[in-house]
């Protein structure tokens, strides 16, 4: 009797502190319109964005970098980014599974797979602008301190933790592809800001560690804060994965056909054919999304998708509703650490999803 009362005052705890986090990230939603005022409030108090504009990979520029919030990141869990591959030729064929189109070039450069399906699961850390809020932002949660990242990462290294790309860890799903040594972790970054590149990608590279950079191709140019073709090409380099979230972060759930086809297919053709890489994962704009939504992803041939639903993801996990941690403003490391191990037994992200 008394394990049962235990376990179902674990539990309450539990659901109690997802229904706090559910809470927080609702206060946090963002509007299209709020997104578009954000920017015009950095724009006036931060200039251009002081991005370096082309440095050499891991370079930390010449400015703040990419301190203009997110462009039309609206909804709850505001500002989702993309995910797609790196390191290989082609892409995903489109069938369920996770990582159908990457994992052969993942498996070359981490070692022959074992032939047997990995069965370990990963946190995917959402990421926006890698700098401090600029006075009177209206999101600055939205917002993390390089001082703070820096922090956030050595914490996840000395915990045992080893970044790694979503090719990776579907190569290692799919058929038992080595990893680095250490427990998984997806950093991705959403929308293409400047200081994710001057920032984030030095700090990443001290550790030997890779990103997941989400590229949102219009709305956010280097004049607003956002990377230049340069930077993109950097992150490359430096062997991260360039993903997508669509053209413009438009709000998939309202669109027509067409527009969905643009947005979802026209998006990773642009960048295949500008990066030359495979980008083999979508991410939901504000994380909205339904089955329409979802079809449309699987057509254009990416091998899944991620979400804003807290949780970690998993080999059972549904491919194209991968869940994700969003990391705001003021988390200390120990709290980073502490909601990991909170989230992890989070049920998985719904059917569709809209706020």
């Amino acid at each position: 009797m008394q394990d049962s009362e235990r376990l179902a005052r674990r539990e309450a705890r539990r659901r109690e502190s997802a229904r706090r986090r559910r809470r927080t990230l609702v206060a946090l939603g963002l509007t299209a319109a709020a997104v578009a005022i954000l920017a015009v409030v950095v724009l006036a108090s931060d200039g251009s964005g002081g991005g370096s504009g082309s440095g050499g990979p891991g370079d930390s520029g010449g400015g703040s970098g990419g301190s203009s919030a997110s462009v039309r990141s609206g909804g709850a869990r505001a500002g989702v980014g993309g995910t797609a591959g790196l390191r290989g030729s082609g892409g995903a064929s489109g069938a369920t599974g996770l990582g159908t189109g990457s994992s052969r070039s993942t498996a070359a450069a981490l070692g022959p797979a074992t032939g047997t399906p990995g069965t370990g699961t990963a946190p995917i850390l959402m990421y926006h602008v890698i700098n401090p809020p600029p006075p009177g932002a209206p999101f600055p949660g939205l917002y993390v301190t390089t001082e703070e990242f820096e922090g956030q990462m050595k914490a996840l290294a000395g915990a045992g933790y080893h970044a790694v790309t979503l090719d990776q860890l579907s190569a290692y799903w799919r058929h038992g592809a080595k990893l680095p040594a250490g427990k998984p972790i997806v950093v991705s970054f959403d929308n293409g800001y400047q200081s994710q590149y001057t920032n984030a990608l030095p700090v990443l590279r001290r550790l030997g560690w890779v990103g997941d950079e989400n590229l949102q191709l219009t709305g956010l140019p280097p004049s607003q804060g956002g990377l230049s073709e340069a930077q993109v090409q950097g992150f490359v380099s430096a062997g991260w994965e360039l993903d997508t979230q669509g053209f413009s972060h438009a709000d998939l759930i309202t669109l027509d056909p067409a527009q969905l086809s643009y947005q979802v297919a026209g998006a990773r053709k642009t960048i295949q054919a500008r990066y030359h890489v495979p980008v083999d994962w979508f991410c939901y704009p504000s994380g909205h999304y339904n089955p329409t939504v979802v079809a449309a992803v699987k057509a254009a041939g990416y091998a899944g998708s991620t979400t804003v639903v807290p949780g970690w993801a998993s080999p059972t996990s549904d491919p194209y509703r991968l869940p994700r941690l969003r990391v705001l403003g003021g988390t200390s490391p120990e709290a980073l650490l502490s909601e990991l191990s909170s989230i992890r037994s989070d049920p998985p992200p719904p059917v569709s999803y809209s706020a």
